[in-house]
């Protein structure tokens, strides 16, 4: 086998360029994944289990996804915990008094508008969730996005596509 048909292997840059590149984002999506008051600890078991298998990556071009693939299913794993996790009730007779808030009633002004997309973002359906956080707060394609949702590319881009319609219907209001 000559030098020239042999495959090459992509160089890895240092994982310190890869947290300075990619970490922003990343953490971004767990936030939006998980929640603000997670997204550290996301974000942090996402990183610690890429620095583990950084050494197997073979494809520096899949730096991205990799990582991204990596911090869906650490929030997945935070959701799961949080679904086996007793929940304290408090006061119920406090909460019973308590009457709805009005649909009309205006927002608090402390309430950013950011704070409200990514609690709306988080209301989705867990699909739909992973699949609009992944677009457009990880810049990934739809390709990219059903290999990491273990689904087709089809159905990638309808998840896309029905999160965006739902994220319009709810803003609308």
């Amino acid at each position: 086998m000559t030098p020239e048909s042999r495959p090459r292997e992509s160089v890895l840059p240092p994982f310190e360029r890869v947290v300075e590149l990619h970490g922003p984002a990343l953490l971004r999506f767990c936030a939006l994944q998980v929640g603000p008051a997670r997204a550290e600890d996301c974000f942090q078991d996402a990183m610690l289990a890429a620095l583990r298998a950084y050494s197997g990556l073979r494809d520096a071009d899949a730096i991205r996804p990799w990582l991204f693939a990596i911090g869906t299913r650490k929030a997945i794993d935070i959701h799961r915990a949080t679904a086996r996790t007793p929940q304290s009730t408090g006061d119920i007779e406090h909460l019973a008094r308590t009457e709805p808030r009005d649909s009309n009633e205006a927002r608090e002004p402390s309430e950013s508008n950011d704070e409200s997309l990514s609690s709306r973002i988080r209301n989705l359906p867990e699909k739909q969730r992973r699949a609009v956080t992944l677009r457009y707060f990880g810049d990934l394609s739809h390709k990219e996005i059903a290999a990491i949702m273990e689904t087709s590319e089809e159905a990638a881009r309808r998840n896309v596509f029905e999160g965006l319609n739902r994220l319009r219907g709810v803003l609308a209001r």
